[in-house]
């Protein structure tokens, strides 16, 4: 009974080692993944932050303005020379 537990032991030895060993592979594999992952969302990251910049450039009143009046011939109304007309529904009770 002696010998088998000693067997049984000296066997468990080489494959504690190799669970180990790939263990460890593994952790390290992840690791690497995980950094990867991380540079990917830092740079897209970075890429949202230059698009929303962007965004707001080009969505200026200022610019806006300047592209309806330079390159459209658009000019701006003042207030009084604005007409507005409500139309109200007709609900059919009189």
């Amino acid at each position: 009974m002696h010998k088998i537990i000693s067997f049984i032991l000296l066997l468990s030895i080489p494959l504690m080692s190799s669970c180990l060993i790939w263990q460890t592979f593994n952790y390290d594999s992840l690791v690497d993944e995980s950094k990867l992952i991380e540079n990917q969302q830092s740079s897209w990251v970075d890429a949202n932050k230059r698009l929303i910049a962007g965004i707001a450039v080009l969505s200026s009143a200022e610019r806006i303005e300047k592209i309806a009046k330079n390159e459209l011939g658009l000019v701006k109304k003042q207030p009084e020379e604005v007409l507005q007309i409500e139309i109200e529904e007709d609900n059919g009770t009189d």
